[in-house]
């Protein structure tokens, strides 16, 4: 069996237990630990995303960031290309972007230094498995080269753990995962 067709088939477990725990609505915890996990943080610009289908829902901890904090959104402006990050904020105006997501109609381009990002399922080295398109695998390589001291913290179930991922070289070890059940953390990564 390839990499490819290993993907595609915890994809289908992992979506299969994100839309259960969705149904079940354990969004309020993750809510809390994710603001727990990021902490008081003042002038920071931090990029969310705007759930689709049963992703869980990161807005409330955008809007109470967004008080002391820049928030930003993923755009997809090609395949094959890194995210950019467009201005967000609370009752801004939205437009449908690729894959259906929402997007700020308009606004500023930002560069990110916490990231908050939706993933499909993850295994306990937080090792992310996302959608197939390598969007974030992209911009966290281009991020971390750039600035080196980008946080990258996948937002998920914590039904979406999956046994251990086969990983490709492209693919971005999150610093820490955020759960209704808590945090996972790679093995090396410090406390913060």
């Amino acid at each position: 069996m390839s990499i490819s067709d290993q993907k595609a088939a915890l994809r289908k477990a992992a979506y299969a237990a994100r839309k259960a725990a969705f149904d079940q609505g354990h969004g309020l915890a993750a809510t809390a630990a994710l603001l727990a996990e990021i902490g008081p943080v003042r002038g920071r610009i931090i990029s969310g995303y705007m759930p689709i289908r049963t992703e869980l829902d990161p807005v409330p901890a955008m809007t109470a960031l967004a008080g002391e904090n820049r928030i930003c959104v993923p755009v997809i402006e090609a395949a094959g290309q890194p995210l950019r990050f467009r201005e967000w904020a609370p009752g801004a105006p939205m437009v449908v972007g690729p894959f259906g997501a929402k997007v700020p109609a308009s606004g500023a381009w930002l560069e990110p230094d916490i990231l908050i990002v939706p993933l499909v399922g993850f295994d306990k080295d937080a090792n992310r498995l996302g959608y197939g398109g390598g969007f974030y695998d992209r911009t966290l390589a281009k991020l971390r080269r750039g600035r080196g001291t980008v946080r990258a913290i996948g937002f998920a179930f914590s039904a979406q753990e999956l046994p251990a991922l086969v990983k490709e070289p492209t693919d971005q070890v999150l610093d820490v995962i955020v759960t209704d059940a808590g945090t996972v953390r790679p093995p090396t990564a410090p406390l913060p």
